[in-house]
């Protein structure tokens, strides 16, 4: 469904497993934390030298000076990142076309899903891995609908379904939202009632934020640093009103344009944010679209998406393997399957 464009090709794109218990996730990144209900509420303090050791090992020796992110603020406790990996499956639970979590039956996807996290266990044997489901509950359409807005909101009872089949499993859930002609502004709070949760986080795609009036798919969209501010900010606010962990926040990317402003972006140490390289293509472009517009335009993570199948369409006709996506500088904290 997604393509990358750019010099290249236009394209268009906590030790839980360890444990068993996404509770103790929390407890694997502070010193004394434990967490025995819904809500985070020791008063632990992030062990800052491990943090920043982390967070130098992330870098993966890179040479340019831009990573480890200076500016990155260290966490508050419950954070997740970068104490353990996250492997997420993307989609959508009406189309088999937008991502392998609506592609198969639960319980079949879910066992893939179990399956690719041991692969990343296997090649990195220091970071604990996290299963996550990411649902895109606000997909971009070509129609107007009935809210004129060129976006379709998924019913509550489908994003209901997902947190169960998440919670089978352990698992994290991230939603995401494809705005259309609306706005992060008007998406995001219609979401609230699941991102009190816990182990509910939140992505958006510039994609398919059409700003300029073309429809989802004529062209690629944008979202500037305003707009990730604002999310970012409303996130933090939900933190405190709720007494969270600290959420995270994916955006997807694979052009310049489709971020701008980021050197604006505003990072919080209640809010982890995770930029995305969401194109398809063969391995070398891959990894020069994260060279180009991940990596070299730093903000404080970093998540790569692999495609099962528009990853596979054109000579060499293979995926990256885990060990190749750790070799990249910074090394992906993230990882999503569509």
């Amino acid at each position: 469904m997604r393509r990358i464009t750019a010099v290249f090709t236009f394209l268009a794109v906590t030790a839980v497993f360890l444990s068993g218990s996404l509770n103790k996730a929390y407890a694997n990144n502070a010193t004394g934390l434990s967490k025995k209900d819904t809500t985070l509420k020791s008063v632990a303090m992030i062990d800052t030298m491990r943090y920043d050791s982390l967070m130098k090992n992330l870098a993966n020796g890179d040479k340019t000076g831009k990573w480890p992110v200076k500016k990155s603020p260290v966490p508050l406790p419950g954070a997740i990142l970068p104490f353990n990996r996250i492997v997420a499956f993307y989609g959508n639970m009406y189309s088999k076309n937008m991502g392998i979590l609506g592609e198969f039956e639960p319980k079949v996807m879910m066992a893939k899903l179990k399956a690719e996290c041991k692969n990343w266990e296997q090649a990195d044997t220091l970071t604990p891995v996290i299963p996550a489901l990411h649902y895109i509950c606000v997909t971009a359409q070509a129609d107007a609908g009935r809210n004129g807005l060129h976006n379709l909101r998924m019913p509550f009872s489908q994003i209901d379904k997902v947190i169960d089949m998440a919670k089978s499993m352990n698992a994290l859930v991230f939603l995401d939202i494809q705005v259309g002609f609306s706005t992060v502004q008007t998406e995001l709070p219609l979401l609230e009632k699941y991102l009190k949760m816990p182990n509910v986080h939140f992505g958006i795609d510039p994609e398919f934020s059409m700003k300029e009036g073309s429809l989802p798919g004529k062209r690629i969209g944008t979202f500037d640093a305003d707009d990730i501010n604002y999310v970012s900010g409303y996130l933090s606010s939900l933190v405190k009103k709720y007494n969270l962990p600290p959420k995270m926040f994916v955006v997807h990317r694979f052009t310049k344009r489709m971020v701008t402003n980021y050197q604006d972006i505003k990072l919080r140490n209640d809010v982890q944010f995770i930029m995305d390289m969401d194109g398809w293509g063969g391995p070398e472009l891959k990894k020069g679209t994260y060279k180009y517009f991940v990596a070299g335009e730093p903000v404080q993570f970093t998540g790569f998406k692999l495609f099962y199948k528009n990853d596979i369409k054109n000579v060499p006709h293979r995926m990256l393997t885990p060990k190749e996506v750790l070799a990249l500088k910074p090394s992906p904290i993230y990882i999503q399957y569509q």
